[in-house]
């Protein structure tokens, strides 16, 4: 693995490079080029999953409107005007892209700019592509100034969100998050981002526009059978979870030092959307289209996340069950239980897993027209699950492998089957809203 200090990008063919895994040589391009960098870097700097998903849209975004406003292909809402006619629309996606990457990632990726523009000639279709990049992105990084996602607003409650007062109150139950190898999370009663849910959307109204609905009551049957349902599926000595739901609790963790489940999904992404008949800036399009939804599929879920304060099933088993009034006999304490994958340290309800996964394969399939694939994968990443290793799954539809996703977390132990189910409808949601009302062809 990188480390910090390794800051290039490793280039295409290299091991450390997501596009030596699933790209044929012949289908590299540069919107898979930008991609694979701020994918690397996401692992390199072991940035969280929902920071991530917002690092993400910035440089998708810049590099498509740079483009666009030279081809002027498609509608877009933020008035980045008429790019210079003679300019390389690829020179300046990747300068856009580029620039409002080095501003999410604090990096200044000044190696990485060098070696693509020498790919060019120098000439005036270049030296203007440079300066236009250049400014959309300036006006990209202005327009998402004071959007909410500032440290020091996102990674505090500062009123934003009301806690629970009852028993469903989420708070991480011990110090026994850990995996060998890795992750380990320490206990602390502030949750990851509990301010991320306010941050100003690309696609969305609003973060709550595709909000979860109520959790159920601890005390209803239907409450019981999730608690059952979790305990006996997800426990680390579980013994009615299957090999294969092992396996897929592990292969969709994307836990810390790597893609994360944002950059999973666009990984996917590139996997199945390589070779196809679409030109540079349709391509473009579609990659900005699948990085804004990220952001807003992270938006949307800790929004919801914030808002319910649920905790997750290992508190409710190891310490709550007997304060959560529930009749069911079947409702009580097991102080030893332990989730099969790292408990995460942020409220359950929705799952962000889910909202990604169902974002993502949604829009993927609105892109190519349906839902059929036919894919294998591999983890991206294999160095917190190293029995991974050589081990490939076969999918024949992005619906199946969203929920393979989703239904991970259930596996694994981490969220409740209501988490899952609400987050793959506000995902599947995202995703038609942002592709029926963002860039439209012009006509």
């Amino acid at each position: 693995m990188l480390t910090m200090a390794a800051c290039t990008t490793a280039p295409f063919g290299s091991k450390h490079s997501y596009l030596s895994q699933i790209i044929a040589p012949e289908h590299q391009n540069t919107v898979f080029h930008w991609v694979d960098v701020i994918l690397q870097q996401t692992r390199d700097q072991r940035v969280a999953p929902p920071r991530a998903a917002y690092n993400f849209a910035m440089p998708m975004a810049a590099g498509f409107l740079a483009a666009n406003a030279i081809t002027q292909d498609y509608q877009e809402p933020y008035g980045i005007g008429r790019g210079p006619i003679n300019a390389d629309p690829e020179i300046a996606y990747g300068i856009a892209f580029a620039n409002a990457a080095a501003e999410v990632f604090q990096q200044p990726f000044l190696v990485e700019k060098s070696a693509f523009l020498k790919r060019f000639a120098d000439g005036e279709a270049k030296s203007q592509a440079v300066d236009w990049g250049k400014k959309v992105a300036r006006k990209v990084v202005r327009m998402r100034n004071d959007d909410g996602s500032e440290s020091s607003e996102v990674n505090f409650y500062l009123g934003r969100y009301q806690r629970r007062q009852d028993a469903l109150r989420w708070r991480p139950t011990g110090t026994f998050y850990s995996a060998q190898p890795g992750p380990a999370f320490g206990s602390f009663d502030r949750g990851l981002f509990p301010g991320h849910g306010k941050i100003k959307p690309w696609t969305m109204s609003s973060g709550s526009q595709f909000r979860a609905h109520e959790f159920y009551d601890p005390a209803s049957p239907e409450f019981a059978k999730e608690f059952v349902t979790i305990r006996d599926l997800g426990g680390a000595d579980s013994q009615i979870r299957t090999a294969d739901q092992s396996e897929i609790a592990l292969f969709w963790e994307d836990g810390p030092w790597g893609v994360t489940p944002p950059g999973h999904f666009i990984y996917i992404a590139m996997q199945v959307l390589q070779g196809r008949q679409y030109s540079f800036i349709e391509q473009a399009r579609h990659f900005a289209l699948i990085g804004m939804t990220q952001c807003d599929a992270s938006i949307s879920a800790w929004d919801s996340k914030y808002m319910h304060d649920i905790l997750r099933p290992e508190s409710a088993i190891r310490q709550r069950a007997s304060l959560l009034g529930n009749k069911d006999s079947r409702v009580k304490r097991q102080k030893n239980w332990r989730s099969y994958i790292p408990t995460p340290p942020f409220p359950a309800y929705t799952s962000g897993h889910s909202t990604f996964g169902a974002a993502g394969a949604e829009m993927i399939a609105l892109i190519q027209g349906h839902d059929r694939v036919s894919i294998t994968g591999q983890s991206p990443d294999l160095v917190i699950w190293p029995q991974l290793r050589d081990i490939k799954r076969s999918w024949t539809s992005l619906s199946q492998i969203a929920d393979e996703n989703g239904l991970s977390r259930l596996y694994g132990g981490v969220h409740w089957e209501l988490d899952h189910s609400q987050a793959m409808t506000a995902g599947r949601g995202i995703a038609k809203h942002a592709f029926t009302t963002m860039f439209q062809k012009k006509v």
